[in-house]
């Protein structure tokens, strides 16, 4: 079944971006695992519990996990701005869809088919359609793509209607 395997790949996702990310240096500042190995073992319990809440029917919800999480394990003073291959991980492709992009209103063409998992002459394509929206100021309006997202089935990409 789809729906699981995406669940499992976003639960493997956020375990090894928390652990790697947040866990794994506090153990190295600490120099001893004894901080972490406890929230190591409740770590998987709570990313089952995220990765439902990110894939659920409650879009509040959400989004607020997504927000979180990216603010946790993306840290900085800058914008959110993740590498391209970024929208293709697990965790990548759920904030697409629940979110759109979480710093921006409008995306450059690579970034709206990188989320979308689509070449950029397809997401001309999807303009020349009307399916996607230019935003004034350049580039593809998030808005546009995150609803593209909603409206397509999850397990493919290329999907086009």
């Amino acid at each position: 079944m789809a729906a699981t395997a995406d669940h499992v790949a976003l639960v493997d996702d956020i375990v090894r971006l928390v652990t790697a990310r947040l866990l794994d240096p506090i153990a190295i500042l600490m120099q001893s695992d004894d901080a972490t190995d406890p929230l190591r073992t409740k770590l998987r319990g709570d990313a089952e519990m995220w990765a439902a809440q990110l894939l659920g029917p409650d879009d509040h919800t959400a989004r607020a996990v997504a927000v979180r999480l990216v603010a946790a394990l993306y840290p900085g003073d800058a914008p959110f701005d993740p590498r391209d291959d970024w929208w293709q991980t697990p965790l990548g492709r759920t904030v697409a869809r629940r979110l759109g992009h979480p710093s921006r209103q409008h995306v450059p063409f690579s970034v709206a088919a990188a989320m979308l998992g689509i070449s950029r002459q397809g997401v001309h394509d999807l303009i020349t359609r009307q399916k996607l929206h230019r935003h004034p100021d350049g580039g593809v309006t998030t808005e546009s793509v995150q609803h593209r997202l909603s409206i397509r089935p999850a397990a493919d990409p290329t999907h086009d209607s």
